[in-house]
């Protein structure tokens, strides 16, 4: 596979974790630590994101 395919892929997840890291800096959380999420997030993307915004952000 040419690099030139994989970059906007990179370009895709990195804006996803800045998105959700974002949104963890300015939302209370549930479940996990701060940090924790901030791992979920960079380690496991898109799942760790979607995991995060789904049911580690306490919305009420």
């Amino acid at each position: 596979m040419p690099l030139a395919a994989l970059v906007p892929l990179v370009v895709l997840a990195a804006a996803w974790i800045g998105y959700c890291w974002f949104d963890l800096s300015r939302s209370e959380v549930r479940h996990l630590p701060r940090w924790g999420w901030a791992l979920v997030i960079a380690l496991s993307v898109p799942i760790g994101g979607i995991l995060y915004l789904t049911v580690g952000r306490d919305d009420g």
